[in-house]
Parts: structure tokens; C-alpha cells; sequence
């Protein structure tokens, strides 16, 4: 024979002995042996615990004074010792233990999610992504930088090396205008968006000056959101002030602030620049060429410069890339010109800029 013992209020009670017939509607020697105990019989305490208003105790537990130092003279600074001991502090205000090599696991995780964090808790769902170079400043900046090292050539008409920057001075004088394009087309993109609270489409740029700041001045200009994402340095450094300054974060690793560029970017928008420029444009083109993003469209702002930099045709020739790979990107000059290879793109592909939910890359 089954004993089965049930302990409940008689209302449940009665419903489990309905089941339990229904059940063994053939088995009736079973339901003999059923057994139920109705809660209803036992008495109820007559007070409940009481309600705890506060943290605060009316008296301190033994713990929470220091020793008294009747008996030993020396235990108050026995005690200072172990609270001013490495050891003592908590791993999580540990500066030390967490910049050590074997907390970089730690380190990693950190960076990717206070800014992921804060970017989902700021409704940054998708952004285009400006790249370029911090040097290429705004024209009235590269014009005065020349006018500053004429006046210093003048006071030494023999000097090489002023002569070499003065060079280099008139052909940053000469790409300013890609720092008005920048700016140019992040308002664009700031018109397109819903407004100072819309966040489905923001620019994000690496947050330094130069064509950054161009970027993220535009948005700026424009009243919405921007994002930059800054990294730690040997040096100093600052970021731009255009930064929405919610949406401004600094990042240890390279790898983490790379990721992040990647992870929500409908775009990519890359103006002249140096290694950083190069390196993120890279590294972009071989996730979309290998597939391990989805793809985006590149667009190469300064065809001339582009070409000369690096030769596309030439690595098709050799081998060294596919044909299909030249269609990875495209160039643009102007701000117009930029948005509308944007929007041709996810045309053609029967795609929006925006879209409601995405698997994402991982």
C-alpha cells in the first residue's frame, strides 16, 4: 500500500482529495491510506516577528569598537598597523591588486562593461562611426599654426627643421577642410535623428581632437547625443568637449574600445588619419571580409589621399585580397556626398539604418 500524507488549509485540502479519487478512481484500497492534515487545526502564533525599522542597533556588537587597551598599551597600534596593511583592503578598492598581471581578466571584463553599461542605459542602440586624424584641425587653427612658424623662420631664414614643419604645416592647411566635413555631417546625422532624446543613431568617434572633434562638434551643434571613447595613455591627454558628457568613457585596453566602436556601429566613416585611423579601418574591413561582423558600409573621406596611401588595385593584382574585396568600402568627398553613399547602401541592401532588435555580433 501508498501512504500519502498532505499538509495544507482544508480548502485544498478537499481539492486534493477530488484529484486523488479521480485519480484512482480503480485503486479504492489506495485512498484509505491517503492521509490529510489540515493546517487549520495547528494554532497560529499570537505575535509575529517584529518589523526592523532601521540598520542601526540599539546596542553594538562586539566587533564594532576597537579593543580596549587597558591591558596592552600597544594594541591601538597593532591594530592601525593591520588597518593600514595592503592586505586589509578590499579587492575591489585594491588599485595595486587590480593593475597586476594576474587581475587582467578582471581588467578586461571592466572595460567592456561599465561602457556597455552605460551605453544600454543611455538607449545607444545603433551609431556611425567617425575615424580620423587628431592632427587635421579646423582652418582657422592650421592657418595660425603656419602664420606662427613663418614669424620663427624669419628670425632664422637657416633653419632646416622649420622649414620641414613649415612644409607640413601647408599640407595640414590644405586637408582642414575634412575637418569641416566632419562637422558638416554629423549634423546631418544629428537632423536625421529624433532630437536632443533620440539615441537610435548617434556619431561615435574615438573622443581626441582633430577630426573627432569635428564629429562629435557636429552632433553636438546639432543638440543630440555623441559618444567618445577615449583610452588611457602614458601621457596626458584630454578628450574633446563636444562629448556628450554622459557618454564619454576611457578604456584601458585598445581591444575593449575597438570592440565597443564595432559593436553597435551601423557605419563607418574614416577621414585621413595616421596609425590609430588606419588600425581601426583595418581591423574593420577584415571582420567584414571575413564575416565575423555583419556587413557595414565603409566610406573613405579624401579619395586622393586614400589612394595614395594605400593602392587596392595593386593588393588585387598580387593576389593578396579578392576582387569582391574592393567593394568593401567606397570614397566620398563632402558631407552630402558621405550620407548619401549611407543611405544608397541600406537601400540597396533593403536594410534601414535603424532596426528594432538585432541578434548582434558578439
Amino acid at each position: 500500500m501508498v501512504q500519502v500524507s498532505c499538509i495544507c488549509s482544508s480548502r485544498v485540502a478537499n481539492a486534493t482529495l477530488r484529484v486523488l479519487h479521480w485519480l484512482f478512481l480503480d485503486h479504492s484500497a489506495i485512498i484509505h491510506q491517503i492521509k490529510v492534515i489540515n493546517v487549520s487545526h495547528y494554532r497560529k502564533p499570537h505575535h509575529a516577528p517584529p518589523l526592523l525599522k532601521n540598520q542601526q542597533r540599539k546596542e553594538p556588537l562586539p566587533w564594532c569598537c576597537p579593543r580596549p587597551s587597558d591591558d596592552d598599551p600597544q594594541s591601538a597600534d597593532k591594530l592601525q598597523a593591520i588597518l593600514d596593511s595592503p592586505s586589509y583592503v578590499p579587492a575591489i578598492e585594491d588599485v595595486h591588486f587590480l593593475d597586476g598581471d594576474d587581475a587582467r581578466g578582471l581588467r578586461l571584463q571592466m572595460d567592456y562593461l561599465k561602457a556597455d553599461r552605460l551605453l544600454r542605459a543611455h538607449g545607444i542602440k545603433h551609431t556611425i562611426v567617425v575615424f580620423g586624424s587628431t592632427r587635421l584641425v579646423e582652418p582657422v587653427a592650421a592657418h595660425k599654426k603656419l602664420e606662427q612658424l613663418r614669424a620663427s623662420l624669419l628670425k632664422k631664414p637657416e633653419d632646416t627643421e622649420i622649414k620641414r614643419r613649415i612644409s607640413i604645416a601647408h599640407r595640414i592647411l590644405e586637408k582642414s577642410h575634412f575637418y569641416v566635413v566632419a562637422r558638416e555631417f554629423s549634423l546631418l546625422v544629428a537632423k536625421a535623428g529624433n532630437g536632443p532624446r533620440g539615441s537610435d543613431l548617434v556619431v561615435m568617434t574615438g573622443g581626441g581632437p582633430g577630426i573627432m572633434e569635428a564629429a562629435n562638434r557636429g552632433a553636438h551643434d546639432g543638440g543630440v547625443k555623441t559618444v567618445g571613447l577615449n583610452i588611457t595613455l602614458p601621457h596626458e591627454q584630454y578628450p574633446n568637449p563636444y562629448i556628450t558628457p554622459e557618454l564619454c568613457f576611457q578604456f584601458h585596453y585598445f581591444s575593449l574600445r575597438k570592440m565597443h566602436f564595432i559593436l553597435r556601429a551601423r557605419a563607418l566613416v574614416a577621414f585621413p588619419g595616421g596609425y590609430g585611423t588606419l588600425d581601426e579601418l583595418f581591423e574593420t574591413l577584415t571582420l567584414i571580409q571575413t564575416r565575423k561582423i555583419k556587413p557595414i558600409p565603409v566610406v573613405l573621406v579624401g579619395e586622393a589621399f586614400w589612394r595614395k596611401l594605400f593602392n587596392i588595385d595593386f593588393m588585387v593584382e598580387e593576389g593578396v585580397i579578392d576582387e569582391e574585396d574592393r567593394d568593401l568600402f567606397c570614397f566620398a568627398e563632402t558631407a552630402e556626398e558621405i550620407w548619401a553613399s549611407l543611405k544608397d547602401w541600406y537601400q540597396r541592401n533593403n536594410e534601414s539604418f535603424v532596426v528594432s532588435e538585432e541578434s548582434g555580433s558578439g
